[in-house]
């Protein structure tokens, strides 16, 4: 674990001191007629973390293997890695340092998106926030989470829409509540890329299907028992036999990552976690020449 941590932190480093000053420079000034509130006042206690430290304690959880972040944090960050994080605050303040890190691991995650490769695979993946005997009693996502079904049944909760490469790296990501079907996501989601997208029958649509067609990229999937068999060369064939790939990456990132939004009692840290799981795939990755 602790062999990758300098990389790490140097990449979120290197990446904070060239965002970090443009980003602060758009922000809306207060009203300069008013009192300037002093350091203490303004952000409570010295945090003792810089952002890029508190980024790579995140991520690092989630390339971990812990399930959970309390363990991890009290045994790893504050007795094994003491001499890395030597001014790192108790357990319960790191929680509320949290959200400090919120916009600039969604920025890192955007910037480290992998290359276009002109094919690519789309799937979702179900994020439960409760048991779906405890929705009616659920209350931290209520506004914004959804029942949704897939074909393990139905749940409350999220989605979470990736598209990979050929190269098997994250390429596009979108989170959206659990009623939201595949296929109207990925017009948005696709915007930017053209060549061959291959996914399963939930993305099936004549009217996606023609629209994607007309901006440059492919759409192809499976068909269900009563459509015709879409004409194909022996290489898109072997392409969408590969469209599986998908389903293992998601199931690699949910096995190494700690993605379990019930435990949370706070929507931006969860989101947080959640952005930092997908970040740490990378550091874990699977071999683009392991089998499907």
């Amino acid at each position: 674990m602790f062999d990758q941590l300098t990389e790490i932190f140097c990449d979120f480093d290197d990446f904070c001191k060239e965002v970090v000053p443009n980003w602060e420079a758009t922000l809306l000034e207060c009203d300069k007629s008013a009192k300037k509130p002093t350091k203490q006042e303004q952000y409570g206690p010295s945090c003792g973390l810089c952002r890029s430290e508190i980024m790579t304690i995140l991520v690092m959880y989630h390339g971990s293997r812990f399930k959970n972040f309390k363990t991890f944090y009290n045994g790893i960050v504050l007795r094994l890695g003491r001499c890395y994080f030597p001014k790192a605050p108790c357990y319960e303040r790191f929680l509320t340092l949290t959200k400090r890190a919120w916009l600039l691991l969604t920025f890192f995650m955007a910037y480290r998106f992998g290359s276009k490769t002109g094919v690519y695979y789309i799937d979702s993946t179900p994020l439960a926030v409760c048991h779906n005997k405890r929705i009616n009693k659920h209350k931290v996502f209520r506004d914004l989470a959804a029942r949704g079904k897939t074909s393990m049944g139905w749940f409350f909760g999220f989605k979470i829409h990736f598209v990979f490469n050929s190269l098997r790296e994250i390429v596009a990501v979108q989170m959206t509540p659990g009623n939201i079907s595949d296929a109207s996501v990925v017009p948005k989601l696709t915007q930017d890329l053209t060549g061959k997208l291959f996914g399963d029958k939930g993305y099936i649509g004549k009217k996606l299907t023609q629209s994607l067609l007309e901006r440059g990229l492919v759409l192809m999937t499976r068909v269900r028992k009563n459509m015709k068999s879409l004409p194909m060369t022996i290489d898109d064939k072997r392409l969408l036999n590969k469209r599986n790939i998908a389903e293992t990456i998601i199931g690699h990132i949910k096995e190494f990552s700690s993605l379990r939004m019930p435990k949370h009692r706070s929507v931006i840290n969860a989101f947080t976690h959640v952005v930092a799981s997908i970040i740490a795939y990378p550091i874990n990755p699977l071999s683009p020449y392991a089998e499907s």
